[in-house]
């Protein structure tokens, strides 16, 4: 086939100017000669990216400079283009529980998070990694974990869609005063996305590794009224991180519209971990007592909370309590009764603060008698308390201890039922079952009596709120040892709306009987003060209201 002959010689083609210098081409740049209608490209396409022609009076001076102009963000969308893009959200894959950080630079600053593939990322700038997502995975709605905003990628702008709300909802649960006023007298039940039915502030907490400890106590005290209405209605958004992320976690417990029926208190256990310096973390198991003790501490200083001064903070005004202790060296006179010895000889009295009182078992029997009736002791609730009347001595060291609590008693109290001692060579359990009322629990015989403060014969009701349990599991192990015994830590709560008890461990809910709460080995027990009684704080019109 022959060449297609030119319509003149080259050589004719004397005055023909130079051809235009080579430029880089863009995608989406208009054709020459044909103008935006309405703000729109002809080419039907709506982009963010624009290209300005260069004035031809400069166009020498910009050679030197880049040949691409930087791409323009649209502030908002396209008419008729409002809802591109919201079809492909997928809120099963939504997990807003985890620590916000980048999924490639593991930076917690300027976390967006991609609602396609719920995956973290930092920026939505041309060069950031949300930015280089969307263009590679085709994933284009992203919510700032910060702002709640939710923005289109590549295109870069704000979508206000109301349709969103539930999952702006989800990533920072906010309730009213008057709503969190009818949680405990409205029973409530929610489903999640699966259909799954769940009650609100009864929900089952991730075990990630050996975290079973932390759980226990944040269940316990989320359900602690005056504590739990201040971290859910107050503005954390000043404070430290180890407030505003338990403030989080215990609005998430109480969310009524979930997209699942359990929370992940893995960004609480991150901050907590580097807090501790891993003294506390989601891979070794701990003592419930002594992290609630470091929590509640640090807990203190973080809502602004001072080290010297007591009932500083929200903290110490619900669990802060006072203590009378009386001590005495012991002397020879060990046959002389201890009451006498205390009134005769000299004793040292000083006042301390507490926000956990240890109740002692008494020792198990080391032998079973011929019966069995004793296999498991049993002891009431009563009479370990009677460790604070002020009559009953303790030996501590080389002295005679005695306490007595003294008024006003906090709105709460904390008992640690002591079950584990450990000695040179082996850590021993008190497997003693102590048995309590639910109810009427009457604290004034441990009181010291203060006619100023509080009636002289008036009874003191406190009501259970929560108990955590422990449970000896025995597990194989091939060393020397043989079988091993693993703790595992299970909380009893009250639902005050239907007056109920449910049983949370781990992920695992269920209802139990009131009846049956003190069969298993109670460790930690939170008592709420009754309100309607005298020395109790009145309700905002000035009248004490009773709770049945």
């Amino acid at each position: 086939m022959t060449k297609r002959q030119a319509f003149e010689p080259l050589e004719d083609a004397i005055d023909a100017p130079s051809p235009a210098s080579k430029r880089a081409r863009v995608e989406d740049e208009p054709l020459s000669g044909s103008e935006p209608e309405n703000g729109v490209p002809t080419n039907g396409r709506a982009t963010s990216f624009q290209v300005d022609a260069p004035d031809t009076e400069t166009q020498d001076d910009s050679e030197d400079e880049s040949a691409i102009a930087a791409p323009t963000r649209q502030k908002a969308p396209e008419a008729a283009y409002t809802d591109l893009y919201l079809d492909t959200i997928d809120r099963k894959v939504l997990d807003f529980d985890f620590e916000k950080l980048c999924s490639i630079t593991l930076s917690n600053i300027n976390v967006y998070a991609c609602l396609v593939c719920g995956k973290y990322f930092q920026g939505r700038g041309p060069k950031s990694q949300a930015y280089f997502h969307a263009l590679d995975e085709n994933h284009h709605v992203y919510i700032n974990m910060e702002t709640k905003k939710v923005y289109v990628l590549p295109e870069g702008y704000e979508v206000s869609s109301k349709s969103l709300d539930d999952i702006r909802f989800v990533v920072d649960p906010r309730m009213t005063k008057t709503e969190v006023a009818r949680l405990d007298k409205e029973p409530k039940v929610s489903w999640d996305l699966t259909n799954k039915e769940y009650v609100p502030g009864f929900v089952g907490m991730n075990n990630i590794k050996a975290n079973d400890y932390f759980n226990v106590v944040v269940q316990a005290l989320s359900h602690v009224v005056p504590l739990r209405n201040y971290f859910m209605l107050e503005d954390l958004s000043s404070r430290p991180q180890l407030a505003q992320r338990f403030s989080t976690l215990v609005r998430k417990i109480w969310n009524p519209r979930a997209f699942k029926s359990h929370v992940s208190p893995h960004e609480l256990l991150q901050e907590i971990a580097l807090r501790s310096s891993k003294r506390y973390s989601l891979s070794e198991q701990s003592d419930p007592v002594e992290f609630l003790s470091w929590f509640l501490n640090h807990l203190h200083l973080a809502v602004g909370g001072s080290a010297t001064k007591p009932g500083s903070s929200i903290v110490h005004k619900v669990f802060q309590g006072t203590l009378k202790i009386e001590s005495q060296e012991i002397t020879a006179r060990a046959d002389a009764d201890d009451r006498l010895r205390f009134e005769d000889a000299a004793v040292n009295t000083k006042v301390s603060k507490f926000l956990v009182l240890t109740l002692d078992l008494p020792a198990a029997p080391l032998f079973q008698d011929a019966i069995k009736e004793n296999a498991i002791p049993q002891v009431p609730l009563i009479n370990i308390l009677s460790k604070y009347n002020g009559i009953q001595p303790q030996e501590k060291m080389r002295d005679r201890v005695r306490y007595r609590l003294l008024h006003p008693l906090p709105p709460c109290l904390l008992f640690n039922i002591k079950r584990f001692s450990k000695n040179k060579f082996v850590s021993e359990r008190n497997p003693t079952i102590v048995m309590f009322p639910v109810t009427s629990l009457d604290m004034s015989p441990y009181v010291e009596p203060n006619p100023k403060l509080y009636p002289p014969g008036e009874p003191i009701w406190y009501d259970l709120v929560a108990n955590v349990t422990h449970e000896a599991v025995k597990q194989k192990d091939d060393s020397v040892e043989g079988e091993q015994e693993r703790k595992v830590w299970r909380v009893q709560l009250k639902d005050r709306s239907r007056n109920e008890w449910y049983g949370i461990q781990d992920l695992f809910v269920e209802k139990e009987r009131a009846e049956t709460i003190f069969l298993k080995e109670s460790y930690l027990q939170v008592w709420e003060r009754r309100k309607g009684q005298p020395g109790v704080a009145a309700t905002s019109n000035g009248k004490g209201k009773g709770r049945a």
